[in-house]
Order: C-alpha cells, then sequence, then structure tokens
C-alpha cells in the first residue's frame, strides 16, 4: 500500500510491489490476479486505516462548521505522518487516465464523489436545522472545502509542514461566514444592478 501511495499507480512499479511484499512476481498475479485489483485492494485498505479524516464522523459532527473543521484539521495531520508517504492516496493515486488504468481513476473518482456527496449532504442538513440559511449553494461550499483538501494534499507532497496545512485549514474556515451568509435574490440570479440611465 505505501508503494502506490507514495508513487501512485502508474509510478509503482511491479519490482517495487514485490520487493515491499517479499514475494515474487508469480506469486503476486496468484493472489491478486493483477496489479490493477493490488491496487484496488490497497486503496480499500487505505480507506479503512490511513484515510486521514473520518468522514462518518463529518456527518455525526454537532453542526456542519465543526465537522468540516475536523475534516481539515484531520487531514493536515494524515498527510504529514511521520514515516508515511505524504498527501493523500484517493486525491493523488491516479489523476491521469492513460487508457491502461481506466478503471483504477474511475475508482478514485468515484471515491473523491462520496466525499463531496458527504460534504454536500452535511450542508444541507445545516441548512434543514437552521445553522445556515437556505439560500447557501451547498454544491458550491462542498466543492470549496473538498478543493481545499485536496490542494493540502499536493502541498503535503511538495514538503509543507503540519505547521502550514494547519494554517491553511484555519484560513479556510475563515471564510465559513462569507460562504454561509444570506444571499440575495438579484445577486443570487446574476441580475444587472448598475443603475440605470434616463432616456
Amino acid at each position: 500500500m505505501d508503494v502506490f501511495w507514495a508513487k501512485g499507480y502508474d509510478g509503482a512499479s511491479l519490482a517495487e510491489l514485490t520487493d515491499a511484499m517479499g514475494i515474487n512476481p508469480p506469486s503476486l498475479y496468484a493472489a491478486f490476479g493483477s496489479k490493477e485489483a493490488l491496487f484496488l485492494e490497497a486503496v480499500r485498505i487505505y480507506s479503512a486505516r490511513e484515510g486521514g479524516p473520518d468522514w462518518d464522523a463529518v456527518l455525526d459532527a454537532s453542526s456542519a462548521r465543526e465537522g468540516i473543521a475536523r475534516l481539515l484539521e484531520e487531514s493536515a495531520i494524515a498527510f504529514t505522518q511521520r514515516g508515511k508517504p505524504r498527501g493523500c492516496m484517493i486525491a493523488l493515486g491516479a489523476l491521469h487516465d492513460t487508457g491502461e488504468n481506466t478503471s483504477v481513476c474511475a475508482k478514485l473518482r468515484a471515491c473523491r464523489a462520496e466525499n463531496l456527496a458527504k460534504l454536500r449532504q452535511r450542508l444541507e442538513r445545516a441548512v434543514a436545522e437552521g445553522e445556515i440559511p437556505g439560500t447557501v449553494d451547498c454544491d458550491a461550499v462542498a466543492s470549496f472545502y473538498l478543493s481545499v483538501q485536496h490542494g493540502m494534499s499536493i502541498l503535503a507532497r511538495d514538503g509543507a509542514s503540519r505547521t502550514t496545512l494547519l494554517a491553511v485549514a484555519r484560513a479556510a474556515m475563515d471564510a465559513w461566514t462569507s460562504l454561509t451568509s444570506p444571499r440575495t435574490g438579484e445577486h443570487d440570479a446574476g441580475a444587472d444592478v448598475r443603475p440605470k440611465r434616463g432616456r
């Protein structure tokens, strides 16, 4: 798993994978059938053991703001674990569909879409409970915070410290009030509010 996590699906060679597992190539194929199947099993284990934030905890948090703040803080910690690859395997494991990794890309895309749906679900619940107004674009806010989390993963891979990532998380939460404030109908509809010239 750590080889895929560090190098991605395409970057991980068969020799590196078998060396990390202490087996030879025939044994790998006998056990998993293919590199693709091994990667999908690694994704399953990563999601269960190393996936950073507890996405269910985001849903269960007492408020949407608390849940998202926890998501970003736990991500900053998970992406900078000592002795572990940096960043998120789900975000960085396979970004480019080469034609030979289509199912792998689709799997990770589905994982990311599921995480986005969980954020949107929690925000919609916040609207129903009166935490945030009904005019809030839950899709946009969910996409914003997931984009921040993915960006933190890239920063971690590039060597950013945990302190830096926690500062990014705090900065993103500073935007909460603006993102969840009531919107006027005119601006939401994209109306032209410039003064009209007299005839």
